[in-house]
């Protein structure tokens, strides 16, 4: 049957058929390509680990002195 025609109980049954496989797809996918048997044991952080979390705090220093900056704008603007 054309699914225009189809009624909403049975449209409603095929999206969440579609959707269960698409999740089972999703979820098995990554297990049957997983290609490395055994992880190895010491894994090395190396410079590029260092930097991103040294761009992550240069970042929210700056997030925070910007956020202080403006709470200080806001209460010069109050008190005049």
């Amino acid at each position: 049957m054309h699914p225009l025609y189809c009624s909403k109980n049975e449209r409603m049954k095929k999206s969440i058929k579609n959707r269960i496989i698409a999740c089972l797809i999703c979820i098995g996918l990554p297990v049957l390509t997983y290609a490395q048997p055994n992880p190895p044991d010491d894994t090395p952080i190396d410079g590029g680990v260092s930097l991103l979390v040294a761009a992550g705090v240069g970042y929210g220093i700056k997030k925070y002195k910007d956020a202080k900056k403006k709470a200080q704008a806001e209460q010069d603007l109050l008190e005049k």
